[in-house]
């Protein structure tokens, strides 16, 4: 295992080189394309300012009411700092749902460590609540997403507005997501044979960001560790069939329907932890599913029995 300053510098190389490596979204522009381009702002955290950047949705003929809100967080191990590898997704959720989409660029390691990320993920997301109509939505309807470590901070950010009472989500979108830290990296298997994420990423994750060993167990950093569910925001869960990931997203969409909360769970057939890759027609299908959530979700009336 990597440890120390050699953990750090192989994740510093690792996040400066996002933008030439985070490129599994070029094939997935399906609606959105001629959005203009994203507004940049900042949002104020407990730990100092957060970049975003918000796309605004196709204007509404004749609507007087701001669209809803959704604030997207990017995977890339905690390590990689690059909102745009998501640009493909936030631009189709603006122009298939209608919602305002905040690309949050939160800090990563190695020059930031747990619970940084989680906390400006809740942070950005009460600031929409409360500041919506700053940037041109409804903060009192919001959801909140993210994929693999994007997942981790969505899921996070629910629970402590749950727990703080800060604001009520509509709606968590959790795609491939890190949900529990704590399990040793070695208990994480693959059924691919060359699989995305090994025993040795989810070390270096562990040596860089989750680097206080007891604090790996706290439900903000590993959100399946939680003891309680119930009270948390609808969910779309989605997980791949050989993925390492897998089982930790399986067992949270259980634990969360257990608690009376409801969820759509798909398991991707064949894919891995890159659920989108390869046949166009299923990633298609699959984002048409985020969407299609979302409305439900952030229609101007809550779905009977969610209020």
């Amino acid at each position: 295992m990597q440890v120390g300053l050699r953990a750090d510098l192989t994740a510093y190389v690792m996040q400066r080189s996002a933008r030439r490596t985070a490129r599994y979204g070029d094939d997935l522009y399906f609606a959105g394309t001629d959005l203009p381009e994203p507004e940049p702002i900042t949002v104020p955290t407990r730990h100092g300012e957060v970049r975003c950047e918000v796309y605004h949705p196709y204007s509404a003929d004749g609507s007087t009411r701001l669209p809803p809100a959704y604030a997207h967080l990017h995977g890339g191990a905690f390590v990689m700092r690059f909102p745009r590898m998501d640009d493909f997704f936030a631009r189709f959720v603006a122009a298939e749902a209608g919602a305002v989409v905040v690309n949050v660029d939160y800090d990563v390691a190695p020059q930031h460590r747990f619970p940084v990320a989680q906390h400006q993920a809740h942070d950005v997301l009460g600031w929409i609540a409360e500041h919506g109509a700053e940037i041109g939505c409804d903060g009192e309807r919001v959801a909140v997403g993210g994929f693999s470590a994007g997942g981790n901070l969505a899921a996070s950010a629910c629970l402590q507005a749950r727990d703080s009472g800060s604001c009520r989500p509509r709606l968590q979108v959790l795609g491939v997501p890190s949900l529990d830290v704590a399990e040793p990296s070695t208990a994480k298997r693959s059924t691919h044979p060359h699989p995305m994420i090994t025993t040795r990423l989810l070390e270096l994750v562990r040596a860089v960001y989750f680097t206080d060993e007891a604090a790996r167990a706290t439900p903000y950093a590993s959100p399946l560790c939680a003891a309680d569910l119930a009270g948390l925001p609808p969910a779309v869960v989605i997980t791949g069939e050989h993925d390492a990931l897998r089982a930790e997203g399986d067992a949270y969409a259980e634990r969360l329907a257990a608690a009376g909360v409801e969820v759509v769970h798909r398991v991707v057939s064949g894919a891995d932890h890159y659920f989108l890759d390869g046949d166009r027609t299923r990633a298609r299908s699959l984002l048409d599913l985020i969407a299609t959530e979302l409305r439900r979700r952030l229609a101007a009336v809550e779905p009977a029995g969610e209020a």
